[in-house]
């Protein structure tokens, strides 16, 4: 491939971030023959497809690939600007994160990365195969995920801890479909709300020896689920950080106090090394462990 031209490259990026070539022409000031006309020479020059013309368009493995060295180089560019003592620019970073560490731990990392503001953070809330998927593609920098020893070329992951989820249902809920106790019996019959099924039936059968099927609703780990559970219309397992309150205030009650599952969270990062990349890289590992489960 002919050196990079790092005028397309910010086209390119343009274009996958906000979906269509007529978008990306509005946001760089420029017309929209002229994003056709970068991005087909870029094409041209890498011998394959970049961008797949759809709606919204989406970058092909090889054009998010250039995509991500295109924000590295940025990012690198700023902190040459800091060490030179230019106006510094704003780069992009992404970084994924699991859904219980974003309602709980992880906003905490967030204020003293942001002011002063030194890029533009873009996080993103995936689940563990979207997080990967994207780690490896290179469209984030970093993610929080489930660590289930698996090493990744090329990234650095560091254990954070474990999130520990505690059964929980408001105390009405509790006596009348739990007035003879937190039984076998009783989960095959009154459903739960759930935003993992596999994590619910580690818990039952760890907790339960019960196994097989269970009534449950499905809902995102977020406010729905946990609006569920404290509105008294179901039971379920809440990251005991999002619990804490609601227990020690008595509007839910713990199911079988002293279970609990933890799932082992980790930090997956690609080896970039700015300020900023390392900042953020230790700002998530402190925060994370002064939460989390420490074993």
């Amino acid at each position: 491939m002919d050196p990079l031209d790092y005028r397309a490259l910010a086209v390119l990026d343009a274009v996958a971030t906000h979906g269509s070539f007529d978008k990306a022409a509005a946001a760089l000031g420029i017309s929209q023959p002229a994003v056709s006309q970068r991005i087909k020479a870029l094409e041209d020059a890498a011998g394959r497809l970049l961008i797949v013309r759809s709606a919204p368009a989406v970058p092909t493995g090889l054009g998010q690939r250039l995509i991500s060295h295109y924000r590295n180089v940025k990012l690198m560019e700023a902190t040459l600007d800091i060490d030179l003592g230019k106006p510094v620019s704003m780069p992009g970073l992404s970084i994924a994160v699991e859904g219980a560490s974003l309602a709980t731990w992880f906003p905490l990392c967030l204020p003293p990365l942001l002011a002063p503001p030194r890029c533009q953070l873009d996080v993103q809330q995936t689940d563990q195969a979207g997080a990967l998927h994207r780690l490896r593609e290179g469209s984030v920098f970093g993610a929080v995920v489930i660590d289930d020893g698996a090493e990744l070329k090329g990234l650095n992951g560091t254990p954070l801890g474990a999130m520990r989820y505690v059964c929980v249902a408001t105390p009405a809920f509790a006596a009348h479909w739990f007035g003879d106790g937190f039984t076998r019996e009783a989960v095959q019959l009154v459903p739960a709300a759930i935003h993992d099924r596999e994590l619910m039936a580690r818990f039952l059968a760890e907790h339960l020896a019960a196994a097989g099927p269970f009534p449950h609703h499905t809902l995102p780990l977020s406010t729905a689920l946990n609006d569920a559970i404290l509105g008294g219309q179901a039971y379920g397992l809440l990251p005991y950080l999002q619990a804490a309150h609601a227990l020690a205030q008595g509007a839910l009650v713990d199911l079988l106090p002293a279970a609990y599952v933890d799932v082992p969270l980790v930090w997956q990062a690609w080896e970039l090394d700015t300020p900023f990349t390392r900042a953020l890289t230790e700002q998530v590992v402190a925060v994370g462990r002064k939460y989390l489960v420490q074993e």
